[in-house]
């Protein structure tokens, strides 16, 4: 049996790939704040178990993974997804406490559970797993007035990297999604409108979010030997190109 950790599984994307994962055969332990949230996704679904961790707290993100080897046995892969966005400012009208929350969840929170991921894998036997981080278009193109989500996916692939380097001695595989407008609660808001490059709010394109769990199921079940670096899913026709 196959076991992944999902964070921010409670919903959206998380469950989307959770779900998606479950189906494929995998045993899954799903991660989130909000005991109702993450108990309604396990629920019906026999191979997701749900586990309360906040990703931003080290000693709560070490008892999720203690938790699941408890259980398990070992961890084969990891999907980071728990992330927060920021309402629409510019730089000089960013609080700093908003900034803060933003890189505590998307950047530190990932870095949190990968740093586990990586223990509990470099050490099990076999050897070895995967990680999948959640980055998004924004790691690479970013929206007007978005620059603490910008800057905290770009700092994912920067993340992403060093994983992938560094875990090579311990078939630690270490690959980047980046995800555009998947109909989740946190993304869906584009199809009412988006502000654009030129300043104008349009609305855009979406696309079924378990496109997205298919997807991450693919880059989760090649072999160890073989492996997604970065892979970008995306509402077909979704400014992306200079966002326009």
């Amino acid at each position: 049996m196959r076991i992944a950790v999902v964070t921010g599984g409670g919903s959206g994307i998380g469950a989307a790939a959770a779900q998606a994962l479950a189906v494929a055969g995998w045993a899954v332990v799903i991660a989130g704040r909000r005991a109702e949230t993450i108990a309604a996704t396990a629920a019906g679904h026999p191979g997701i178990a749900a586990v309360v961790a906040d990703v931003t707290d080290e000693a709560s993100v070490r008892n999720l993974f203690a938790t699941t080897v408890e259980r398990h046995g070992r961890v084969d892969l990891l999907f980071n997804n728990a992330g927060t966005s920021a309402p629409e400012a510019d730089i000089d009208e960013l609080d700093l406490d908003v900034w803060n929350r933003v890189v505590a969840v998307n950047l530190t929170g990932s870095f949190l559970c990968a740093r586990e991921a990586f223990r509990v894998m470099r050490r099990q036997r076999p050897q070895g797993g995967r990680i999948i981080n959640n980055g998004s278009i924004a790691a690479h193109t970013p929206r007007p007035k978005s620059i603490a989500y910008t800057a905290t996916k770009h700092a994912i692939t920067g993340l992403t990297k060093s994983l992938s380097l560094d875990g090579r001695p311990y078939d630690i595989a270490a690959g980047q999604i980046d995800i555009g407008n998947a109909a989740t609660a946190m993304g869906g808001g584009a199809a009412a409108g988006a502000t654009q490059a030129d300043g104008i709010r349009r609305p855009e394109p979406l696309m079924d979010v378990t496109d997205v769990g298919r997807a991450i199921t693919y880059m989760a079940e090649l072999p160890l030997g073989a492996n997604v670096a970065t892979m970008t899913v995306m509402a077909t026709k979704m400014p992306y190109a200079g966002r326009g």
